[in-house]
């Protein structure tokens, strides 16, 4: 069969590399200068906040029809990466968003997706997801926060833990997904969706925890003191929330595959320039073979890595039966990638690797959480190979 009438396969559309390349740019101008004195202050990124809001990269996921950008999985999962290549704690705006709004989109009224993806488009709140708890966290379905209907009217008691970009800041997120528990005697089928605002009465937040890395983006808890929210920000009928909650995780465990693909491909690029600079016994240090191996094996592994993540990023925009195991594979191998990468490239660097006058040790802190959140990656693997046992994978 001629190739000269099909399209070319597993290669970026020119609107993908146009949208990699527009990010890019605006992350080596406006991102990276910061990226090490966000790190070292524990601050927020705020001028990343301001440059992605700016060119609608801040939430590129909202569809055109709520104002948003409209930007498929693939080209979200770009601009993560873009963003995640030279400042992980700024790739979780975009990506957070995307976790804290997307139960809406899938599963929301059409009050509730005007409203609320609208406010996320026009950059007037951020969203953050609220599922894990003090003593719900790979077990997600033995939460206690409770939703007690009143009336037209829900109250909602409990504590949410790990809450990315939780806060009462500027910056922070304005409004948050809450999964809780509306009949207690049906586990995972009584656990019920809503949308919670900052602003809404017994709303309140612990302080800032203290992390290895991702330090410019607040990780805070989310008190509910009887939180009383209008009976139409249920999302979805009851009972439906937990369901929600794990396809969301289906198509955001993508993301954290792009974030941990960016970050890999920010260390290599680093050790990659420093080994043709760096000189030892007469010679550059990227002369010798056993460190051009080294490289070889990684440039290897994160190029391995980003085809599985774009190859799930399209299941996740088709909603293909697939997207279960795929989400799981990308994440867990990407951020196993990840991890292994960024610490080579400190290895790569010797001593200076160690120190925080170079980027690749906050790469390598940074790079870490990626196999823990939204799932560890011992949960992933569970989660393949229930998907295996089951007969669904895809034979691409």
């Amino acid at each position: 069969m001629s190739n000269a009438d099909s399209a070319p396969l597993f290669a970026l559309t020119e609107e993908h590399r146009a949208i990699r390349e527009a990010v890019r740019s605006l992350c080596e101008a406006k991102v990276a200068p910061y990226a090490a004195d966000v790190d070292e202050q524990v601050r927020y990124p705020e001028e990343a906040a301001a440059a992605l809001q700016a060119a609608d990269f801040h939430a590129p996921h909202v569809p055109e029809e709520y104002g948003g950008a409209g930007a498929d999985a693939l080209a979200t999962v770009l601009v993560i990466e873009e963003v995640a290549r030279v400042d992980m704690s700024a790739s979780l705006i975009p990506a957070v968003n995307k976790l804290g709004s997307l139960p809406v989109q899938l599963g929301g009224s059409e009050e509730l997706k005007k409203h609320y993806l609208g406010a996320l488009a026009r950059g007037e709140g951020g969203f953050s997801y609220c599922l894990s708890e003090p003593d719900a966290g790979s077990d997600a379905a033995a939460m206690k926060t409770r939703a007690v209907r009143d009336g037209e009217h829900w109250v909602l008691d409990g504590v949410k833990r790990w809450i990315t970009n939780a806060g009462p800041g500027k910056w922070e997120s304005d409004y948050y997904t809450v999964m809780a528990v509306t009949d207690p005697e049906k586990r995972s089928r009584g656990i019920s969706a809503f949308v919670v605002e900052k602003s809404d009465a017994g709303v309140s937040f612990g302080a800032p925890e203290k992390k290895l890395g991702i330090k410019g983006s607040p990780t805070r808890e989310v008190y509910l003191d009887n939180v009383r929210i209008p009976a139409d920000r249920m999302i979805g009928a009851e009972g439906t929330g937990f369901e929600t909650a794990m396809r969301t995780l289906d198509h955001t465990r993508v993301t954290i595959a792009a974030q941990a693909v960016g970050v890999a491909q920010g260390a290599l690029d680093y050790a990659l320039g420093y080994a043709q600079e760096r000189q030892q016994f007469g010679k550059n240090i990227a002369d010798f073979q056993g460190l051009q191996f080294l490289l070889a094996d990684m440039g290897m592994k994160v190029e391995a890595a980003r085809q599985l993540t774009y190859a799930a990023a399209g299941r996740s925009e088709r909603n293909d039966p697939d997207l279960t195991f795929f989400g799981a594979a990308a994440k867990c191998f990407a951020s196993d990638v990840a991890m292994e990468v960024t610490t080579n490239a400190v290895q790569v660097l010797g001593g200076y690797g160690f120190t925080r006058d170079y980027p690749v040790e906050r790469m390598m802190r940074d790079a870490k959480i990626t196999q823990i959140y939204e799932g560890t990656n011992q949960v992933q693997r569970i989660v393949m190979a229930r998907q295996l046992l089951a007969g669904v994978q895809s034979q691409v």
